[in-house]
């Protein structure tokens, strides 16, 4: 039986091992196909081969208890597996998956992930060895030039099939001893995927067909060992074979994810390229790939602005010609081509072609299901839930805003309708905190942020995707985002962290989540010693009791929280402010924070301590000058500074015999808030005048890496401002300074500021 067994050993994702199998099964015309697959999927069959499915897809399996683990089988239109499965349902075949079942695939799975060791990486190391000794044996780079020159081009009958078998039985012989002795579960694990698809071999053939009906379409590596001499798994056997709890659901992919992880362990690096030789061989022009592809280059880099002339692409053709004669080939291999776009294109430089290159190696085709076929139990939450928003319109591939109102309607009657905004703000947050991309939240105005939200709407396939790998998490979209909020929350070690939890819970509605995060966040406030993590946390919490009873949660347990972060954050300001001017720039902006919580939620913490902490580092000469000057800004903006001890504060700071730095960043974060105020204080540029004019050039030149980047933050009108009240002080008077704004620089001038620009600031 075995010797007369009609069995096609293909390399997964390959067109040349398509092109071959369709002819081969054209000639032996079976009436049932056997390929490898889990034999718990055959329901899948039909979904696969409908003519409404557009590859690429992906069968997902993937375990429903933890650790979940996962396999995927992607088809690609030029897989030989999916062609297989087209033209058997054509022909009105019997199909069916004949590898291990889902639930003993991935049990093992999860054991090799336990006991993988070190020698079982020397084995694959070996393992990938031998394939490159193969491809340095003909002169190749590497296998996959090797590959395709000998059998991707190779377009005689028979050939193609006989070859791989040969290469794959030697491969396999030279790996015996080794797998012994270094790769027990691999071994042992395709010795037992092979006994199984020796079994369901054996009963299709005790169902009734010929040994002549049918087609066995398995990976090369196990065309020997099916049919070796070893027998079929028995009943007994099987039941003895661990398992574990699984789910089989098909979705669409993309060529991206396709080039970037396979599944199967036979890489496919250009999807896209493979495409263009299937539809090449499909109608008998090969020998034209290499025009194709380099046109699609040189179109490529036109669109980026680059000259590619047809002269150019006939020039690429011939040079990559002439590299695969160089190799004795028939055709260039992805390899030539690459080498002949990056001289012909790129002038030599990869760099100048590696955008288009990618794009036409990769592409960006992602496959389409019909809604009805194999959906996951996420797939239909997601859906009913777009129906029950009536979000359903905006499963539109152009983006669509959608603003909402979380208030009650009251000019509805039924509570569905009266909250619709505020559920449909729920769903949407969730879909968030999973990663899936339907929705993006916009910015809203601060007047109405409690109640108005922003969201811009747009469906695309990966988004499919995404809710597909979402079901990994949970069987519906509330519950998976339950369970990545949980995870997140049970790694968590970070206030600002579980603060941003609890603030998400909040959106999503997750209320027991809610109350645990409460009680992991007054766990780590207890040892928090962070500045930056306990504003951060301070200003999520407060953000989010802005939104009062809106959201139909009570927020009360968050204002004594909110209270004792803001505590430990004033108390923690002066200590942090001990730093060099990189960290200035992130406890910069936890002031301005700390600042907002102080002016929004003024009842619930303590203002007049913050005050007082920002006064101290106000004063203070050995903390960081930026941020002195920053906390200095803010008490003029309390007007708790009066002019008479701004000037000499001012003095103090901005004193000849100061280092340059140290002066000039006191001015940077002085200026880094309400500018328009500082205008008022004619005592503040008059020290800047007489400090400026203090400094010698070395000095000046240190000076100025701040106080550019101190004006540099200020718009266009109020540096006209401050230009205008130099010139009062200088005597020049402020309409004369306006014309001379206008003025063209002068040679001279613009030769100055070419010295400044090239001034080495890393002093």
């Amino acid at each position: 039986m075995k010797e007369n067994l009609n069995i096609f050993g293909v390399r997964h994702l390959s067109p040349g091992a398509s092109y071959h199998l369709i002819d081969y099964l054209k000639s032996k015309k079976p009436k049932c196909i056997l390929i490898e697959g889990p034999s718990d999927a055959n329901e899948f069959v039909e979904h696969i081969a409908d003519r409404n499915v557009v590859p690429p897809i992906a069968m997902l399996v993937y375990t429903t208890e933890f650790p979940v683990e996962t396999a995927l089988y992607p088809f690609a239109a030029y897989s030989p597996e999916y062609q297989a499965i087209c033209w058997g349902k054509k022909n009105r075949c019997d199909v069916r998956f004949i590898d291990l079942p889902s639930n003993i695939l991935l049990k093992l799975r999860e054991y090799e992930n336990k006991t993988a060791s070190d020698e079982a990486k020397d084995f694959y190391e070996y393992h990938n060895g031998l394939y490159s000794r193969i491809a340095n044996h003909y002169n190749e780079d590497d296998y996959e030039s090797y590959w395709e020159r000998y059998f991707e081009h190779n377009l005689n009958r028979d050939t193609f099939r006989e070859g791989l078998k040969l290469q794959s039985k030697e491969v396999r012989e030279m790996l015996v001893d080794r797998e012994y002795e270094a790769a027990p579960y691999d071994y042992s694990y395709n010795k037992l995927r092979e006994a199984h698809m020796r079994r369901e071999i054996e009963k299709a053939l005790a169902g009734g067909f010929g040994i002549d009906d049918i087609v066995v379409v398995v990976g090369a590596y196990h065309v020997s060992g099916i049919t070796g001499d070893e027998p079929a798994l028995s009943d007994r056997e099987l039941k003895t074979v661990p398992k574990t709890s699984t789910k089989i659901a098909l979705m669409p992919y993309s060529y991206l994810r396709l080039s970037s992880r396979t599944g199967y362990g036979a890489g496919n690096r250009a999807p896209c390229y493979f495409e263009s030789m299937w539809n090449a061989m499909q109608e008998n022009r090969l020998e034209q790939l290499p025009a194709i592809y380099l046109s699609q280059i040189a179109q490529e880099q036109r669109r980026a602005g680059y000259n590619a002339s047809p002269a150019s692409v006939i020039e690429a053709v011939r040079l990559a010609e002439s590299l695969a004669s160089m190799r004795s080939g028939s055709l260039p291999v992805l390899r030539d081509l690459h080498d002949a776009a990056v001289t012909c294109f790129g002038g030599g430089d990869l760099s100048v072609v590696a955008i288009a290159l990618n794009r036409v190696d990769t592409g960006t085709a992602i496959g389409s299901l019909p809604e009805s076929l194999g959906q996951t139990p996420v797939q239909e939450n997601m859906y009913q839930e777009l129906r029950r928003l009536k979000l359903a319109d905006y499963k539109s591939p152009v983006a669509k805003a959608l603003e909402l109102d979380l208030r009650e309607n009251h000019k509805v009657k039924s509570v569905e309708a009266a909250f619709i905004d505020l559920n449909r703000s729920t769903f949407l947050h969730r879909l968030r905190v999973l990663n899936i991309n339907f929705a993006r939240e916009l910015p809203v105005s601060q007047d109405s942020a409690t109640w108005k939200e922003l969201w811009e709407l747009r469906w695309t396939p990966e988004v499919e995707i995404e809710i597909v790998e979402t079901n990994l998490k949970g069987e519906t979209i509330e519950l998976a985002a339950a369970h990545q909020l949980k995870e997140r929350l049970n790694q968590c070690v970070a206030v600002s962290e579980a603060a941003l939890i609890i603030r998400e819970a909040c959106e999503c509605s997750l209320t027991k989540l809610f109350e645990n995060a409460i009680n992991i966040l007054q766990g780590l406030i207890v040892d928090s010693e962070d500045f930056k993590e306990t504003v951060r946390a301070a200003h999520e919490l407060s953000v989010l009791i802005q939104y009062g009873d809106i959201r139909r949660f009570n927020l009360e347990p968050l204002k004594p929280i909110l209270s004792q972060l803001f505590l430990r954050a004033s108390l923690l300001l002066v200590s942090a402010s001990g730093c060099d001017n990189k960290a200035a720039k992130e406890i910069g902006e936890c002031i301005s924070l700390m600042e907002l919580v102080s002016q929004e939620m003024y009842d619930y913490v303590d203002v007049k301590l913050w005050q007082n902490e920002l006064g101290q580092l106000a004063v203070r000469d050995d903390l960081n000058t930026i941020l002195s000057g920053m906390a200095y800004s803010i008490m003029l903006d309390h007007n708790s500074v009066s002019d008479d001890d701004c000037a000499k504060e001012v003095s103090r700071r901005l004193s000849p015999g100061l280092p340059a730095d140290l002066g000039a960043g006191w001015f940077e974060g002085l200026s880094s808030r309400n500018r328009y105020a500082l205008l008022s204080r004619i005592s503040l540029w008059k020290g800047l005048d007489a400090y400026i004019n203090s400094l010698d050039d070395e000095e000046f030149y240190r000076a100025l890496v701040f106080l550019r980047r101190a004006f540099g933050q200020f718009e266009p009108a109020q540096k006209n401002s401050v230009a205008e009240l130099l010139g009062e002080l200088w005597g020049i008077g402020a309409e004369k300074i306006a014309e001379m704004l206008q003025l063209e620089l002068s040679e001279e001038e613009t030769k100055k500021l070419d010295e400044l620009n090239d001034f080495d600031f890393e002093f």
